[in-house]
């Protein structure tokens, strides 16, 4: 549990669609609006792609996505989504142009899979796989 700064309350992470509760400093409980689990999760909260994976795909389907975008999308902070296009830029994978204030990338398909157990297939392939 986290207690929150100065308000003298403290608070679960709500997981898996569980509501939030909160303590006041006298100890009863308070129940605010449930949040619903993000789509398509598991009951533990694991998936079989990298959030890395999930911004090539969203990205590769040819819509201009902000971060906060993405992030509501894939369900991971707005800053988690800018450390990823940095790394995915930087290694190639994504190619960033400006058009007016926005960043717009472009997906390279032929950047190899970084794993060695899939480094003999492309991102493209994946993409084509998964869409």
């Amino acid at each position: 549990m986290a207690t929150g700064r100065g308000t003298g309350t403290t608070s679960a992470a709500p997981t898996n669609g569980a509501a939030r509760q909160s303590r006041t400093k006298s100890g009863s409980r308070t129940r605010t609006k449930a949040v619903p689990p993000a789509a398509g999760t598991a009951s533990r909260g694991w998936t079989f792609l990298t959030n890395h994976a999930h911004v090539l795909l969203c990205l590769a389907q040819g819509e201009s996505l902000t971060a906060r975008e993405l992030s509501l999308l894939i369900g991971i902070t707005e800053r988690s989504v800018q450390a990823i296009l940095a790394d995915l830029v930087a290694d190639g994978y994504l190619r960033k142009s400006k058009v007016g204030r926005r960043n717009s990338y472009t997906v390279n398909p032929r950047g190899r899979l970084r794993h060695p157990l899939e480094s003999a297939h492309t991102v493209g392939e994946l993409i084509d796989a998964l869409t």
